[in-house]
């Protein structure tokens, strides 16, 4: 079974955090996050799968229980890359102030989402593997 990001919270934390969002439905080809613009949201996949694309060409593909766009709000950067539905997607929208209000107010969502930016830039280093994501 995959892992979600959500593995790391008890179901009422799951619960504050998912309220903390916006659910929303994306239509296949949208494109809600674009290399090279400024980190104002980011998102958890609830249904659907993302392609994660740098330069124009595809370096993972992510699904249910992945979040993407933290690592740039995370590091105080642009995006350095682009998500594109490659099905229709629900999705739990979060804006970048909502993102760091559950980082002070949640050590363990912030602990969550480090762990995965680590994990995501990490792999950056071997040019053979997928980098971290937008």
């Amino acid at each position: 079974m995959a892992v979600s990001f959500f593995d790391a919270f008890t179901p009422e934390e799951v619960a504050r955090i998912s309220a903390s969002g916006t659910r929303v439905h994306l239509p296949q080809g949208w494109a809600p996050i674009s290399e090279q613009t400024p980190a104002d949201k980011a998102y958890v996949i609830l249904d659907g799968t993302v392609s994660v694309r740098q330069h124009g060409q595809e370096i993972a593909q992510l699904g249910p229980g992945d979040i993407v766009g933290e690592a740039a709000i995370m590091n105080h950067t642009l995006r350095t890359a682009s998500i594109v539905a490659l099905t229709p997607l629900e999705l739990i929208h979060f804006t970048s102030d909502t993102l760091r209000r559950l980082n002070v107010e949640m050590p363990k969502f912030h602990e969550a989402l480090e762990a995965v930016v680590r994990d995501r830039v990490a792999p950056a280093a071997d040019p053979g593997t997928e980098s971290d994501r937008a």
